[in-house]
């Protein structure tokens, strides 16, 4: 008890502290009817802990740097603007607020990682309400932690991948919270790097050059109740392990390379109340091992599932498969992962007892899948009687698709999701 005596002081100094600090806080106010003209100003003569007021005008401040813990409030969201040169706001202290700005064309550079909003190596860090628009990045956290950045919209102009750069960028960040952000327009709506124990949620990424979310070296962490939409594809999750995918939407992912979702060399991880509609790919899955895909919708997708050989112990189970034109497709004969428990709509088995479960097992794998596969251009004749008669034949004798790459218990109607 002696030993914990001393962590319990330090602990009541800094609440009595920072409690202070709150209370004799200043509100400096920066505006065309107030004695300050320039934020420049505003942050050199605060205290740490104020609040600067910034009210509705145009702003030109080249590039705003903050070095203390600092309240800058927008009222009647002023416009930031970084004449296509600067980076906006750089932030180089903890338990900043930056709220209310409309941040508007960032310098770009091929050198230099320009953002709107770029916090650097601090923690407790809070963006929210802003709308930053035409930017190189977006809002850049590098080695930060506990920060959040919230209801934020972010539209840049995006071409291709080297001229642009990410929305919400994070690298080298724990305990980071991305929530209710609208991104689009850029490299990668979301992205991830060496981040840990953070969570993405309710967040729109459209329309972005490359990923609407991409996830590079990035464990333990969380993206729910997110829409990724009408991206070159939707997510990328690669190199990481314990990460918890539940009830997104991926939709309207085109393109010749392009997918709701790819889990390229994961581990332990769960895909859960899903839904992927009108994808090329619903999910590619290559290197992948222990993955738990339950409760998902896949619908009107090119194909739903493609899961590669080299993946394996992945349990896939209870989701529903409907007006895909393929349902699973593979590379390969040898099996290793489990099905169990899917709607297929293309399952034409019998349920004699009436238990809801089909009486014979289902195999989702068709041999014209397995000859687009290697004969890419063969797909012109998807519609074809010949493609019919192909697939039917194999149904009754089969000897090319997977024996073991089976339903063993499909279920005759839908799964309550």
């Amino acid at each position: 008890m002696e030993g914990t005596q001393p962590v319990k002081i330090s602990c009541l100094v800094v609440f009595f502290v920072l409690h202070f600090a709150a209370t004799n806080a200043t509100t400096w106010k920066v505006g065309q009817n107030e004695a300050l003209r320039t934020l420049k100003q505003a942050v050199e003569k605060a205290a740490p802990f104020d609040t600067i007021l910034v009210y509705t005008g145009n702003y030109f401040e080249k590039n705003l740097v903050i070095k203390k813990p600092l309240v800058l409030r927008g009222m009647g969201k002023p416009i930031l603007d970084g004449e296509k040169k600067y980076e906006l706001i750089s932030v180089f202290s903890s338990q900043v607020t930056i709220e209310g700005f409309e941040l508007r064309r960032s310098g770009q550079s091929s050198m230099t990682d320009y953002a709107g909003i770029k916090v650097y190596r601090s923690h407790d860090v809070v963006i929210r309400n802003n709308t930053l628009v035409d930017m190189f990045f977006g809002i850049y956290f590098q080695e930060c932690n506990r920060s959040v950045a919230f209801n934020n919209t972010l539209k840049s102009f995006g071409v291709a991948e080297l001229q642009s750069g990410n929305g919400i960028h994070c690298w080298k960040c724990d305990s980071m919270t991305i929530q209710r952000n609208s991104i689009t327009g850029h490299r990668d709506g979301i992205y991830f790097e060496f981040v840990t124990h953070s969570v993405i949620t309710g967040n729109l990424s459209k329309g972005n050059v490359r990923y609407g979310l991409h996830f590079m070296f990035s464990h333990n962490n969380a993206y729910i109740e997110n829409t990724f939409s009408n991206n070159g594809a939707g997510v990328a999750v690669m190199y990481t392990h314990r990460v918890k995918m539940i009830r997104n939407s991926f939709i309207d992912n085109w393109g010749p390379a392009s997918y709701g979702l790819l889990m390229k060399d994961i581990s332990d991880s769960w895909v859960e109340g899903n839904r992927f509609v009108s994808n090329t790919t619903g999910i590619y899955m290559e290197g992948s091992s222990r993955i738990e895909m339950k409760g998902n919708t896949f619908e009107n997708n090119g194909c739903a599932l493609r899961i590669q050989a080299s993946c394996d112990a992945n349990t896939i189970e209870k989701n529903n498969f409907q007006t895909n034109t393929f349902d699973i497709t593979t590379n390969g004969t040898l099996v290793l992962n489990s099905f169990s428990e899917n709607y297929w709509d293309k399952y034409e088995g019998y349920d004699l007892n009436r238990d809801g479960t089909g009486d014979v097992p289902y195999h989702p794998v068709s041999l014209y899948s397995m000859i687009i596969d290697k004969i890419p251009v063969a797909v012109i004749f998807l519609r074809s009687f010949l493609v019919t008669l192909m697939d039917r034949t194999e149904k009754a004798m089969p000897g090319i698709t997977p024996e073991n790459f089976k339903d063993e218990a499909p279920k005759m109607k839908p799964n309550p999701l």
